[in-house]
């Protein structure tokens, strides 16, 4: 059989086409970029939308509270009281246990 007379044979080319689809299959479900790789990317890509979201929120939380303490010492003043147990002169403290 020579060259040319495979060159004719319609199989030749069903060969190659058969190994080309082998080909394209593997990559499309194992290689770089197949699609068990995308959902992967996917999800993680999502996972991080949702913690943006959550920091943006602390963000927003924080910077509420910075506008507050810069604009009147009445929030200080209420810190203060609150978290260090201050009291103004003059004032006296009851603590009554329960």
């Amino acid at each position: 059989m020579t060259l040319r007379t495979v060159l004719r044979s319609p199989y030749w080319l069903f060969v190659v086409l058969a190994l080309l689809l082998a080909a394209l299959q593997y990559r499309l479900w194992v290689g770089d970029g197949s699609l068990a790789q995308v959902n992967l990317l996917q999800q993680q890509i999502d996972q991080q939308r949702g913690e943006n979201e959550q920091l943006l929120e602390r963000n927003r939380v924080l910077e509420a509270e910075v506008l507050e303490l810069k604009q009147g010492l009445e929030t200080v003043e209420e810190r203060a009281r609150h978290e260090l147990g201050m009291v103004k002169e003059g004032e006296t403290l009851y603590q009554l246990a329960e």
